[in-house]
């Protein structure tokens, strides 16, 4: 039963705003403190139906959201107050979008009459993120009228409903508020008006918004033909019939299914016998990509993290279907593509069925299982430190059905490189958005969060670009080991071409770095463990803590790390010719 807080015009606005939230499905909210957003905040706080969690910093409080948004699936509320607050939101927005993760931004305002005029803590907020939301809008500055609730009621529900889809992705509500803010008693006129609201039927025809259903044209595919199929990174909500739907179309076209890093098909491998996982490596053979050429490419979602996976693909001039239900363009190769406007289920009931066995399919088959059973060999046997065998490690030897965060730069390609297909159920997290580094420890915190105990497997700059994320720690409820990769550096800057030239290499692209990650720890109460040797690191990944944040340093040398994975890889995709 809603029972609407009417001490004042804003209390009233805010806790009827908080009722259409719940009643649309949204279940958590992520708050910001500040002087404008207060009566957001009391409102959020007060309804039975929300988990409020107050976050100080605002770029770590977006990206928390996201993670919290990923794993539900459903819009989180994002809660700041006015002026600079709202901008250190934008990298998760931008990330929202990229991803199409469901956040609803709520940036509380002043009101129309003390802008541009030189008052406080006041910029710009009207269309702040760009083009990014896939809906933006100013509320109405609060007022006791019955269509002006009516109109708040309708607006808070459709801003729910497109963060859902087609596609999905942020939404922006920027809200005005005039003094006062706090909830004191102004001689009952919003109580007065409360009373005149019928508001069970107000909100009775609210109900949780559900994602949109895309349909479309069916693609003109054979199983007959060279035809390859290429899973790219995908973090679904409803992971069954994600699998269930994938497995069906591989199985309906046998065609060999290369399976990003970050596709939960190498998670799930029993279910993919047609499944590659050494693409990367194979295709670096000039010859034998050439003879893997493909006639028609099928891509499932995303575009995979492989620069040499999608170079194939572009230089192979095959017809290429990308199966996606987002309605932007997400054809970066701009080649001779055509969208399949189709759920992964309803293609999978429109593809033909193969009839004999695919040559195409059992030639990839012998490449990929060569280079496995190399890779899987060297990494079994190293005892040095080499930071491809803690991806490795990761992948085989945590927790079945562990999540497990990946951040951007090497540990993603890593991953991508060497984790092998297993029935392992393990749960892929990642912001391949926009690829970027920011956000990185908010985002598998927001994904840990009142869940299984969870990994972060990430570098050392990426950490410590969101080191405030550790402020979560007090009101964090689960468990996130971090696993850091400590070369001093940035690692990938080691793989460009750039790295040739130094100066000014060293001091502007690896930026290196010296900072103690005990003493770092110690600053926010973290259990901090350095790394003896890859039988130490199986034993503290086999069993997680129930409960809070820990992390464990893996120690290595960037340049001679980086020299030995380019080797490595050059001499496996040599040994194919």
């Amino acid at each position: 039963m809603f029972s609407p807080d009417s001490r004042n015009v804003n209390s009233l606005w805010a806790s009827v705003l908080a009722e259409i939230l719940a009643r649309s499905g949204v279940t958590r909210a992520v708050v910001s403190p500040g002087s404008r957003s207060t009566p957001l905040a009391i409102a959020l706080a007060a309804h039975p139906g929300l988990e409020a969690i107050p976050v100080l910093d605002e770029r770590s409080a977006g990206f928390f959201a996201l993670g919290l948004a990923k794993v539900s699936g459903a819009p989180v509320v994002l809660v700041c107050t006015s002026g600079t607050a709202v901008a250190n939101f934008f990298p998760a927005v931008i990330e929202a979008h990229e991803s199409a993760v469901p956040l609803l931004v709520l940036s509380a305002d002043r009101p129309p009459e003390m802008r541009a005029c030189a008052s406080g803590q006041t910029i710009d907020q009207q269309k702040i993120f760009g083009g990014f939301p896939v809906f933006q809008h100013e509320l109405a500055v609060p007022e006791l009228d019955a269509g002006r609730f009516a109109y708040l009621r309708q607006t808070v529900a459709h801003a729910v409903a497109r963060a859902l889809g087609p596609g999905g992705g942020p939404v922006h509500l920027n809200a005005p508020f005039r003094d006062p803010l706090p909830p004191v008693a102004d001689a009952g006129a919003a109580e007065l008006f409360a009373g005149t609201v019928d508001w069970p039927r107000f909100f009775s025809h609210l109900e949780p918004a559900a994602p949109a259903l895309v349909f479309g044209r069916p693609p003109r595919l054979s199983p007959e033909v060279h035809g390859a199929i290429v899973v790219g990174p995908a973090q679904p909500a409803d992971l069954e019939t994600y699998l269930a739907a994938a497995a069906e179309i591989a199985r309906r076209l046998g065609w060999p299914v290369l399976a990003d890093g970050l596709s939960p098909l190498r998670q799930h491998a029993g279910r993919f016998p047609a499944l590659v996982t050494t693409y990367d490596t194979v295709l670096r053979h000039p010859e034998t990509a050439e003879r893997l050429r493909p006639e028609v490419v099928l891509v499932l979602g995303e575009w995979p993290t492989s620069k040499v996976l999608r170079a194939w693909v572009e230089a192979s001039g095959a017809d290429l279907w990308l199966a996606t239900e987002r309605p932007d363009n997400r054809d970066a190769l701009h080649g001779r593509t055509r969208a399949v406007g189709l759920s992964l289920p309803a293609l999978a009931n429109v593809l033909p069925q193969a009839i004999d066995a695919n040559g195409y399919q059992r030639m990839w088959a012998r490449y990929d299982g060569k280079i496995r059973a190399a890779i899987d060999a060297r990494l079994a046997a190293e005892t040095g430190w080499f930071e491809p065998k803690a991806a490795w490690l990761l992948a085989t030897a945590l927790p079945a059905g562990t999540p497990l965060f990946i951040a951007n730069s090497m540990p993603v390609r890593d991953f991508e490189y060497v984790s092998p297909p297993t029935n392992r159920a393990i749960r892929l997290w990642c912001n391949r958005g926009a690829n970027g580094i920011d956000g990185t420890l908010s985002t598998a915190l927001g994904v840990a969060h009142g869940g299984k105990p969870a990994v972060l497997f990430t570098g050392d700059l990426a950490l410590l670009h969101d080191t405030n994320g550790f402020l979560l720690a007090a009101k964090f409820r689960g468990s996130l080991t971090v696993v850091v990769i400590n070369n001093r550096g940035g690692g990938i800057f080691e793989h460009l071409p750039v790295a040739k030239f130094e100066p000014p290499f060293e001091e502007f692209f690896a930026t290196p770095q010296h900072v103690d990650f005990g003493k770092l720890a110690a600053a926010y109460g973290l259990a901090h463990t350095v790394i003896r040797d890859w039988p130490h690191l199986v034993a503290e990944i086999a069993t997680l803590p129930a409960a809070g944040i820990r992390i464990l340093e893996i120690r290595t040398d960037r340049k001679a790390d980086a020299a030995g994975r380019k080797a490595w890889f050059a001499a496996l995709a040599a040994s194919l010719g």
